[in-house]
């Protein structure tokens, strides 16, 4: 194996645990525990791309419908969404979400870019622009 391979294959580790790492505090930034993450990944998904049907829903979320079925329930339940009749198909509704999932996912947002503005303070200036640059290769990673 070359030199660059090692190297890349190296900083892929490095990377990754990193990369995951983070993920985990910034999830943990929770403003409602009560509201799992997989019920904020489906309200942000409807928050994205707008209201939809509970099949589409999970097709977004890369889950089986039934599993999506329990997670809308749930929803409904806490009054994060509502149900409307589907405009052309009778045996199906449609999925949106209410002022009270709007605000959630605002106040978790909130939440976590306060956390991590406060992280961000603690780096030298040199760091913060380091990470500027890196925040556009995350986002062309994430693209690929």
């Amino acid at each position: 194996m070359s030199r660059t391979t090692l190297d890349t294959a190296a900083l892929a580790h490095d990377l990754r645990l990193a990369v995951m790492r983070f993920s985990r505090r910034l999830r943990n930034q929770r403003v409602d525990t009560s509201v799992t993450l997989t019920h904020l990944a489906a309200l942000s998904t409807l928050k994205r791309n707008g209201p939809m049907s509970p099949g589409e829903l999970a097709a977004h979320e890369r889950v089986q419908p039934p599993s999506m079925t329990r997670v809308v329930v749930a929803l409904e339940n806490m009054g994060l969404v509502t149900r409307t009749p589907h405009p052309t198909d009778g045996r199906q509704v449609i999925i949106g979400l209410t002022s009270a999932a709007e605000d959630l996912l605002s106040a978790e947002a909130r939440a976590r870019e306060a956390w991590l503005s406060s992280r961000l303070q603690e780096l030298t200036a040199e760091e913060r622009a380091v990470l500027r640059g890196a925040a556009g290769i995350m986002e062309k990673l994430a693209g690929g």
